[in-house]
């Protein structure tokens, strides 16, 4: 117990310490939510992944897949790092500094009301992520008080109280680069910890080989026939297993708070060198963390069950930690509360400032000057953190919520909503206003249909993971069908917003030969 304890302390001095480090950093708004756009490839890549995995990967996701999939569940980890980073750096990163720079925007719906020249879409946009960003924060502590509960026997309530004010502490005080400084730390404490943990329940399953042979010995018929299935390539439901992969990998691509890390990033050379930290830190922790789930089913005889009969997924990965060492379980800990405070200070980041400069600013108070509208995102931040929590108590009772159908919700509405206006607008001229609407009405529309009537829905689209993949597919289809249907924007204007793209930079002749 001291060997643990002394572990988080240290963890929360540290962290702590950043944030009041960081306060010459926080003393005006871009400052504050963009670290000045001044962003090194190392703190925005890690910040980028440690946004990405948070304990709802880790304990919900890979659990959940695990079981669900066996091995063939890493190929959501693979996915993740392909698509939801390599890719989103690739097509995203460049294009989306230059013009929210160019557009002087700050946020994902002041883009939105800019490059659509609509304070109703803005404004819009704005109230999406506020709502649907509240229940993916309530699933952060779910994972982690499962697992301070097991290593310390402390009250849930307590736990995330503890969690929630000490992320919120660093987070008010030091803005953005507290954040990015923060998650690099924690992103360091995910790797070492998950290469660790792999190696202790692989050895304690008799190593690579047993492990797996065991895994093929499970016999599901209700999952498959087929024998070995849970340590195949593509397991029992690949089908399945492709949404889960298209909503967590390409998700990214229209979720406020991964996006919002491009705004800051410092040159040309940090998105280079970014794209490859991120994608190897994520093939790392989310390749991890799926391959650790996989091996789920080895535990089956432990595993908690509801008052329903139903397998709560959410407890398969803690059960798998229970026999570890105090120094391996102290990692554990540290580790998950890292995935989540650093998922969390971006999340409530993302959630005040959008509420503070996009709704509020210029709407309800007029004449926001610099110091109010910090002061205004900080208040707001200590707001967020309390809804998520009494959200979080409310779930932690109701056990038939699990933490993946609670991400699933947010992640679906928030993607299937943004990424297709997005990615349209940084290289479409002709996208329309209407489009966005359509986009913003029809991804957040399904979602909260399938929210509360998702037992009427088709099978394939039942489940809110494979409802919001299909809202993100939707919204490609539906933005440019729509964009061809409506009124052309002013060509003049368009040409404005897109100028920025075309201004001339010069470079050293060590990355362009020239023309002679």
């Amino acid at each position: 117990m001291i060997i643990k304890l002394t572990m988080l302390a240290v963890f929360f001095a540290v962290m702590i310490y950043i944030g009041f480090y960081c306060r010459k950093h926080a003393t005006n708004v871009n400052g504050f939510v963009l670290g000045g756009r001044n962003v090194g490839p190392w703190l925005t890549a890690f910040a980028y992944g440690t946004s990405y995995f948070s304990a709802v990967i880790f304990i919900g996701y890979a659990g959940q897949f695990g079981w669900k999939y066996g091995l063939a569940s890493t190929w959501i980890g693979i996915g993740n790092a392909l698509i939801g980073s390599m890719l989103a750096w690739v097509i995203l990163g460049r294009r989306t500094r230059i013009m929210t720079q160019h557009l002087g925007s700050a946020t994902m719906p002041e883009f939105f009301g800019k490059r659509f020249d609509s304070k109703a879409l803005k404004i819009g946009a704005s109230i999406i992520v506020f709502v649907f960003l509240i229940p993916y924060t309530a699933s952060l502590y779910n994972g982690l008080s499962r697992l301070f509960g097991m290593a310390f026997d402390i009250d849930y309530t307590v736990c995330i109280i503890i969690m929630a004010v000490l992320t919120g502490i660093y987070v008010i005080v030091g803005g953005y680069m507290a954040t990015a400084i923060n998650d690099f730390i924690q992103g360091i404490i995910m790797l070492v910890g998950i290469v660790a943990i792999i190696g202790a329940i692989l050895n304690s399953n008799g190593g690579f080989m047993e492990a797996i042979g065991g895994l093929a010995a499970v016999q599901d018929p209700v999952a498959s026939t087929q024998p070995g299935v849970f340590a195949s390539f593509f397991g029992p439901d690949p089908i399945n297993l492709l949404g889960v992969v298209i909503l967590t990998s390409l998700g990214t691509w229209g979720l406020p708070q991964m996006v919002q890390k491009f705004y800051a990033i410092k040159s040309e050379k940090a998105i280079s060198k970014g794209t490859i930290i991120s994608t190897a830190f994520a093939l790392v922790v989310a390749g991890g963390c799926y391959f650790l789930g996989g091996f789920g089913r080895l535990y089956s005889d432990g595993v908690a069950v509801s008052p329903t009969g139903a397998i709560v997924f959410d407890s398969i990965i803690p059960l798998m930690l229970t026999d570890l060492g105090d120094v391996l379980m102290g990692l554990v800990v540290v580790l998950v509360l890292s995935a989540s405070m650093s998922t969390l200070s971006a999340l409530v980041m993302t959630s005040s400032s959008t509420l503070t400069l996009d709704f509020l600013k210029g709407n309800f108070i007029k004449n926001m000057s610099e110091k109010k509208q910090i002061l205004c995102i900080r208040i707001l931040i200590v707001i967020f953190i309390g809804i998520s929590v009494v959200i979080a108590v409310a779930q932690y009772r109701n056990s038939n919520i699990f933490i993946a159908q609670l991400m699933g919700v947010s992640w679906g509405a928030l993607a299937g909503s943004f990424l297709a206006p997005f990615l349209y607008g940084l290289y479409w001229k002709r996208v329309t206003k209407a489009a966005v609407w359509a986009s913003f009405i029809f991804g957040s529309g399904l979602m909260v249909a399938n929210l509360f009537f998702g037992k009427y829905f088709p099978a394939a689209l039942a489940s809110p993971i494979n409802a919001g993949a299909f809202a993100m597919i939707a919204g490609l289809v539906i933005v440019p069908v729509v964009s061809c249907l409506t009124r052309k924007p002013d060509k003049n204007q368009i040409e404005q917003i897109f100028a920025g793209y075309e201004k001339k930079v010069e470079v050293p002749q060590k990355e362009d030969l020239g023309e002679g």
